[in-house]
């Protein structure tokens, strides 16, 4: 028990976090690697310990009496026994069953005989098991293998797959000491050990698992480190096209690598070489056949996932899952269906909105590796970021409509406030230097296109064609254009390092992973060492406010503020003719 201590910690799990309490910093970030952040209002935020969040925590070689001791020293009061019971059965649940390959036979073992009894008698487990062994190991079915650590996981005893991986075949590279493009280039000391990590030199310790940081620290490198190290042939999976140019951008600029072999395999270009960069969109592709219907007509019926054959009969040493946050379902069955192949995924956030992290965890691998987004600010690797949310009203015959709509269309009603124009026209006069690079990003098309037109800003939505997206970043990358307008599609996977200011002017409901994205748009490190700035614009009292607070939970986390600026407050958002003169004269 510590009187100054900013926790408290309760019996059904949940911690409460005293955010006025001076030791709130230290607090926080001793218990965010085995917790979610649930809700964040102004005085206490409750976190959650979960099965999943303890599991992924002892993957990282966390233990129970680390918990333990980081609980007790936060504590205001004394720990409740069946918490730290909790923990220590949890915790000690993870490696409790491996996987291994003996004599071309997969075994599930344990050394604990009555643990191993009770759950290969388990439902869920028994179609998998072939042949009892001995009291503590069996042979089960190594065609699936992705299905028994998915049913294991689920059953609550997550197994540690020491069963290896294939070779692959080889692909012998290097990083480069200096770029294509002249710049001298070296990994960043936790780039280094995020990528030897997950290596584990080669044994089956590693070989399978997520890395975790931040958007703008160089995730991509570590996949380029991962390479490097494997020397292999690899798939790299991404969520769209711009995302897979980018790969092919960095690894010929950081790599040995040459042009004929690294090929794209997209809906544009279908190549295959060494390295292939793939979408995830390709991947999920059905293909459709007429049939015949009772009264004669022809009716469209879905076949299997088109590419799923022509990707998993290639010898791929190596996996690549770039926003594995985003990973589609359907592509989750491939991922089952190929763990004898080494997979890295690599995200900004594990939080995923249709609460699949089971499967990431149980197909992909654990979490790995990850850094809280403020230590790597405070090392200067990330840029520092000031968040604002700006809460708009909404004029009477507004109020009138949104009062009379259902739930949906007041989502939309308050998500469109045509009030928001007037705040993103003051933010584009208040970042009115040469060197600003302002992002404008927003969920609905009609709204965007309408506000495109109005201010004269180019906009990228999912319509464009990629040549068209291409030229526009491009330009915005080398300052020959200032102010860039996106949909959703610039969520992720887009290299624009010297925006330093993001408008979001309306979002994907409470997503707290889509926030995160947005706000990693903004974090690259800006070469003048400046600031980024992320205003969010909501309506003040509605819907969209409301989804606000969970949209930021995971920033939240992360030791991010929100400032709220209200109408009183604009103010600040304004500057004087003097001032806007001077800022024009900065050359």
């Amino acid at each position: 028990m510590n009187p100054n201590g900013a926790i408290i910690v309760q019996s059904n799990l949940e911690i409460l976090v005293e955010i006025h309490n001076p030791n709130y910093e230290s607090a926080r970030d001793a218990i965010a690697p085995f917790t979610e952040l649930v809700k964040s209002p102004e005085h206490l935020h409750t976190y959650r310990i979960s099965h999943l969040s303890l599991w992924n925590a002892a993957a990282t070689g966390l233990t129970a009496k680390d918990i333990e001791e980081r609980l007790e020293s936060q504590s205001k009061y004394p720990i409740p026994v069946s918490v730290l019971t909790e923990i220590e059965d949890y915790m000690g649940r993870y490696g409790l069953l491996q996987l291994r390959f003996e004599n071309g036979q997969l075994i599930l073992s344990s050394e604990d005989p009555v643990a191993f009894m009770e759950i290969s008698q388990l439902k869920e487990i028994t179609p998998f098991i072939e042949k009892k062994l001995s009291s503590t190991s069996a042979i089960v079915n190594a065609e699936r293998r992705g299905h028994i650590k998915m049913a294991l996981t689920l059953a609550g005893f997550p197994v540690e797959d020491l069963a290896g991986y294939t070779v692959g075949d080889p692909l012998p590279l290097k990083l480069r000491e200096t770029t294509l493009s002249g710049n001298p280039f070296e990994l960043r000391h936790y780039q280094k050990e995020a990528a030897q990590i997950f290596y584990a030199s080669g044994s089956e310790k590693g070989g399978s698992g997520v890395i975790v940081l931040p958007c703008g620290s160089g995730k991509t490198v570590i996949g380029m480190a991962t390479m490097a190290l494997i020397q292999t042939k690899t798939l790299i999976l991404t969520p769209n096209v711009s995302a897979s140019r980018q790969w092919i951008r960095e690894l010929l600029d950081k790599t040995t690598l040459t042009e004929d072999q690294v090929k794209e395999y997209s809906g544009e270009v279908k190549e295959i070489g060494p390295v292939t960069i793939a979408t995830y969109q390709i991947l999920t592709q059905r293909k459709r056949t007429p049939k015949k219907t009772d009264d004669n007509e022809e009716k469209e019926e879905p076949k299997e996932l088109s590419y799923f054959p022509l990707f998993s009969a290639q010898h791929w040493g190596l996996m690549i899952y770039d926003e594995v946050h985003l990973l589609p379902a359907p592509v989750f069955r491939l991922s089952a269906e190929m763990q004898a192949t080494r997979r890295i995924g690599l995200t900004a956030t594990l939080v995923r909105e249709d609460g699949k992290e089971t499967e990431v965890f149980s197909l992909i691998g654990p979490k790995k590796y990850d850094i809280p987004w403020r230590v790597l600010e405070s090392q200067g690797w990330i840029a520092k970021a000031e968040c604002n949310e700006i809460r708009i009203p909404m004029n009477a015959e507004l109020k009138m409509k949104y009062a009379l709509a259902s739930v949906r269309e007041k989502i939309t009603i308050a998500s469109t406030n045509p009030e928001k124009t007037d705040i993103v026209k003051r933010l584009l006069g208040y970042y009115a230097k040469e060197t600003d690079r302002i992002l404008i990003i927003g969920q609905y098309i009609e709204q965007l296109t309408a506000l495109s037109e109005e201010l004269n800003i180019p906009l990228i939505t999912g319509k464009t064609p990629n040549k068209e997206r291409d030229v526009l970043y491009d330009a915005f990358r080398k300052g020959k254009l200032k102010n860039l307008m996106i949909s959703k599609v610039g969520n992720f996977a887009i290299d624009l390092p010297d925006a330093n200011v993001l408008i979001q002017i309306s979002g994907t409901f409470g997503s707290r992973q889509e926030e995160a994205q947005r706000l990693g748009r903004v974090l690259r490190p800006k070469s003048d060492g400046g600031e980024a700035h992320f205003y969010s614009i909501v309506t003040q009292d509605s819907k969209e406010q409301e989804f606000a607070m969970n949209r930021q939970l995971f920033l939240t986390e992360q030791g991010y503020a929100y400032k709220i600026l209200k109408r009183g407050d604009w103010d600040v958002l304004s500057r004087t003719p003097e001032e806007m003169q001077q800022i024009h004269s900065i050359k």
